[in-house]
């Protein structure tokens, strides 16, 4: 196992503006880190650049302590698994996991004992003598993935491993690489686009936007106390409701509501309400002394246990997730209650958090 550190790194090609801009980012040893983002964001250079497979441009990036700038891919002792398996067609699924070892001249029993080891653990056992047209996607990427177990790397990388299975198996796929990293504790850097798999992966999430590292931290933190709009609306499933609202001095207003905030004296005129889908509930359920919001239903998306209600007041909208039972119309008003401690504020020019406001005093209705 060994900890990965980035210090200044960037990565440029050609003439181009930056792709990764100075990067200073730190791994520690046998941390599952995910790097979740945007397509584009920079994610997967990143974890090329671990690799050895794309150059550094500037900076220094280490390894267990060792600068591993000009080290080539294969003297870094690390397992990557690919989003297309990348499995040898020709060869069966016992060639294909001891094809590393094979390489790296393993003593026969070595390979032996390593390949049946991980199979057992995976599930493939009985696949052994198979190829991989023979395989479904959720088999293909279990090969791929005791390829690299096999080699006890002291790093293994992973680059949208799930993205090309469906919802069943990557949702097996995701408890399989959890229990995986728990049983062997290995330094693990997950690349994905799906905040659903970085939530339920990672020790850590480091989010980043156009190259730029957004926010790091457990997913806890960075679900309840993201650093600005971008993670706020980029975690959750559906995403953080991001209101403009207007900064009266005492406290804001929007198309929704009024609320009564103490602290905003020096802050701009133009503010970013955030609030949680999950947080808005039914009037006639909520504390009396809880602010309340009046808005018409524009949809209605049901999910069987809940459903999401999309929301119009004017111009602005917010989506809630209420229960599914509940009967909603399009059209129809519906009064929300949400509590005031939930209430995030945002400046609206920099997208930063506003972290020292008061909690709300109360609200009317618009």
């Amino acid at each position: 196992m060994a900890s990965i550190e980035f210090k200044g790194v960037s990565k440029r090609y050609g003439d181009s503006l930056p792709t990764v801009p100075e990067l200073d980012l730190s791994i520690r040893d046998g941390e599952f880190m995910v790097l979740v983002g945007p397509s584009g964001c920079g994610k997967s250079t990143v974890l090329r650049m671990i690799a050895g497979l794309e150059s550094v441009t500037a900076g220094e990036l280490y390894i267990g302590g060792h600068l591993v700038n000009d080290l080539p891919p294969k003297d870094r002792d690390i397992a990557m698994v690919f989003q297309n398996y990348a499995l040898y067609p020709h060869m069966t699924v016992f060639e294909n996991m001891a094809f590393g070892l094979r390489v790296r001249h393993t003593p026969k029993l070595g390979i032996e004992r390593r390949v049946r080891e991980a199979a057992d653990t995976l599930g493939l056992s009985d696949l052994l003598q198979r190829k991989p047209g023979q395989l479904s996607g959720g088999q293909c990427q279990r090969v791929a993935l005791g390829r690299a177990m096999v080699r006890e790397p002291q790093v293994f990388l992973f680059d949208e491993p799930l993205s090309n299975l469906d919802a069943e198996l990557r949702v097996q796929m995701r408890a399989n690489i959890g229990r995986l990293h728990r049983e062997f504790g290995t330094t693990s850097v997950y690349v994905t686009h799906d905040q659903v798999e970085a939530m339920t992966l990672g020790s850590r999430i480091a989010i980043l936007n156009q190259g730029q590292l957004m926010q790091v931290g457990t997913p806890l933190e960075l679900y309840g106390d993201p650093d600005n709009t971008f993670v706020a609306g980029f975690m959750g499933s559906p995403p953080m409701n991001l209101v403009p609202v207007h900064n009266t001095g005492s406290g804001v207003h929007c198309a929704m509501l009024e609320l009564a905030l103490d602290g905003l004296q020096n802050q701009p005129q133009t503010l970013t309400l955030g609030l949680r889908p999950e947080q808005l509930v039914p009037a006639a359920d909520a504390p009396g002394h809880w602010p309340r919001l009046r808005a018409v239903v524009e949809l209605v998306e049901s999910l069987g246990a809940e459903r999401l209600v999309h929301l119009r007041a004017g111009d602005e909208r917010m989506v809630a997730r209420l229960p599914g039972m509940q009967l909603l119309t399009p059209g129809e008003t519906l009064a929300l209650a949400f509590d005031p401690a939930a209430v995030y504020l945002f400046d609206a020019g920099s997208q930063q958090r506003i972290r020292h406001v008061g909690v709300p005093a109360g609200a009317v209705v618009c």
